[in-house]
């Protein structure tokens, strides 16, 4: 392991679901040793976390936390004040940095189940850090100092980008832009398969043509210096094909309607987070 991952270690995650896993496997790959990193899970998936590793499973959330030097916390937010409640007392022995991938959960909630004055970096991630092509949002609290704020960058950036954000309240629109985000996608690829099959297509050529034509469109967006709006001119010839289809987007009110689907994914999230 080298010198850069050491200092990341130990890594304690309390809940081993989908985003644990998918931050352990990013960890691994990054260098750090599977024996560095402990998991505390009531009904852990055993097959998943022993294919990447030989992570340590912990009895409980308390021992798991016990000398860390990072705790993710990765468990459902309905869970998340007990989760805290049972490892408060080692947190506030051993300070460690606490990095929350939990939706909707605010840090002053966290910092008081965890006991008060603690270094908090709350993130948003989404489900395409599963394949290591995530982007997530993060927040740290005043408690957070610069070397801690490298650490939950270089954790949270093995399964993607990562873009801090300024204030905890703009993590709602976190939520609704890429949090939600992978699902406004699939749903447009979704109807786009549905239209063309009823142009005729086969539905299989339809899903593939679809699919790649996502896939290339996304990364031109990704490995350009243009910006999106510049390479959507670029395939958009004044008259053809493209113009027409793209009329018809904006004769349906399709900005409009992108604006109000993330102002309702914001509004939701404030919510269910208790700001409002």
């Amino acid at each position: 392991m080298s010198d850069s991952a050491k200092d990341l270690t130990p890594i304690a995650f309390i809940g081993g679901g989908n985003m644990a896993r998918a931050l352990i496997g990013g960890l691994l790959r990054a260098g750090v040793s599977a024996t560095a990193l402990r998991v505390a899970d009531p009904a852990p998936d055993r097959a998943a976390l022993a294919a990447l590793g030989p992570v340590a499973l912990a009895d409980d959330n308390p021992s798991a936390a016990h000398g860390a030097k990072v705790v993710v916390l990765a468990v459902k937010p309905q869970v998340m004040a007990a989760a805290c409640a049972a490892i408060a007392a080692a947190v506030q022995a051993g300070r460690p940095l606490i990095v929350s991938v939990a939706a909707g959960v605010r840090s002053a909630d966290l910092d008081a189940w965890l006991g008060g004055g603690c270094a908090i970096v709350r993130c948003m991630p989404n489900t395409p850090a599963l394949l290591g092509a995530g982007a997530t949002g993060m927040v740290a609290n005043a408690a957070v100092d610069a070397a801690q704020r490298a650490t939950a960058e270089r954790i949270m950036a093995c399964v993607g980008i990562v873009e801090w954000i300024p204030d905890e309240s703009l993590m709602d629109a976190v939520t609704a832009l890429s949090g939600s985000g992978p699902a406004y996608f699939l749903q447009l690829v979704e109807h786009l398969e549905d239209a063309a099959v009823t142009l005729g297509l086969p539905r299989a050529s339809a899903r593939r043509l679809a699919v790649q034509t996502g896939l290339g469109a996304m990364r031109m967006a990704a490995e350009s210096a243009l910006e999106p709006a510049a390479l959507r001119r670029q395939v958009t010839s004044p008259g053809g094909t493209t113009a027409a289809a793209l009329a018809a987007f904006e004769a349906g009110g399709f900005a409009t309607l992108v604006a109000r689907a993330l102002q309702a994914a914001r509004d939701r999230g404030r919510a269910l987070g208790g700001g409002g």
